[in-house]
């Protein structure tokens, strides 16, 4: 790489990461290093890229750009760094997928369940809809039960995600809808599955949620900077509201490419990891999805392979690639608007293609 070039290299902090040049990673360092000169002098509002491969970060690009925090009207210029947090918006549904799935190791959860057995003061009159519905058709976000959540909406009452935040009763206002198709059969984007599942999860736990993410995911990778935004009484929004660092948002990414290991520690099932990442429904997006987690496809040497993602609102991304064992993370402050879609996916399959071997 050039000794003027924008690409950034890795800071080494105390956070557990180790860094290694891209041509010893198996990159073609001056193609990424182009990839990382657009983004670094494009007017897209992305604020951070970060590569990882084989455990040890790549690439880490920042920049400065307009931001706005969930539900806040005031937009900011923010110089984005490694120390920085970022809203994840939606990629929070996947924290909740992993913290799921490590209580369910512990308290033998069955997916297969009903979420009313978690609400042994709902009677079942109340709620006749939600009685075919499993947890895994939340984690699919196939339950079948009516909801409307869309950009064009985002912030109005038109939107369910909307009556998450304001609702005293969440958990009550999602599992009282309607039934309008039959469950397991059709992919309808549903926040509120991502609220039951954390509510469980607080539940089966008989432990807060903020509590159970820091001891049981956050602390043994080594995550000290984080929060969890709250709703208008204060509980944590499990469908939109982690801020992380994007370094350690990567580090997630690691974890389930390392079969839910770090640093020789299991923190995550294997089994849950390798089921979550299965494709189970086809969305309307072109795309398929599993346990909180959209699968896709990119080209590499003539050849389709893999990714899985955690995604957000304004272009958000944790893109795990297991073919090439290799994750990227994009935060961007694109929020409501669709194209951010194609500019993060398409800069995930730029750097696919950079890779070698």
């Amino acid at each position: 790489m050039s000794a003027d070039s924008l690409c950034a290299d890795p800071a080494i902090i105390d956070d557990g990461w180790e860094k290694a040049a891209p041509e010893t990673s198996g990159f073609d360092a001056a193609a990424l290093c182009a990839v990382l000169d657009d983004v670094a002098r494009g007017t897209a509002n992305i604020h951070s890229v970060i590569v990882d491969r084989h455990g040890r970060l790549v690439a880490e690009l920042y920049r400065r750009g307009k931001d706005r925090s969930f539900w806040s009207l005031f937009v900011r210029e923010t110089d984005f760094g490694p120390m920085v947090q970022h809203d994840l918006r939606s990629v929070t549904k996947t924290v909740v997928s992993l913290l799921f799935g490590i209580a369910r190791q512990q308290q033998a959860i069955d997916l297969n369940a009903s979420p009313l057995a978690f609400y042994p003061d709902y009677a079942p009159r109340e709620f006749p809809a939600a009685d075919g519905v499993t947890l895994e058709h939340l984690l699919t976000m196939s339950s079948g039960l009516e909801w409307h959540e869309s950009l064009a909406s985002y912030g109005t009452l038109a939107n369910d995600e909307t009556r998450l935040f304001w609702d005293w009763a969440p958990t009550r206002y999602v599992l009282s809808r309607a039934l309008v198709a039959k469950p397991g059969t059709q992919f309808t984007y549903n926040g509120g599955g991502a609220t039951v599942l954390a509510d469980i999860v607080v539940r089966a736990t008989r432990t807060p949620l903020r509590d159970f993410a820091r001891t049981a995911l956050f602390e043994p990778l080594g995550i000290r900077e984080w929060e969890w935004l709250g709703d208008i009484y204060g509980r944590p929004m499990a469908f939109a509201g982690l801020r992380m660092r994007p370094r350690d948002v990567a580090k997630l990414g690691r974890l389930v490419l390392a079969h839910g290991q770090w640093q020789g520690r299991q923190i995550v099932p294997v089994e849950w990891l390798s089921e979550s990442l299965r494709p189970r429904i086809a969305t309307d997006k072109g795309l398929e999805y599993g346990y909180q987690w959209w699968i896709g496809t990119a080209d590499w040497q003539g050849q389709k392979i893999s990714w899985a993602a955690g995604v957000g609102n304004g272009g958000q991304r944790l893109f795990v690639v297991p073919t090439l064992d290799l994750t990227v993370t994009i935060t961007a402050g694109s929020y409501n608007d669709a194209a951010v879609q194609q500019t993060v996916n398409g800069l995930l399959r730029r750097i696919v293609a950079t890779v070698r071997e």
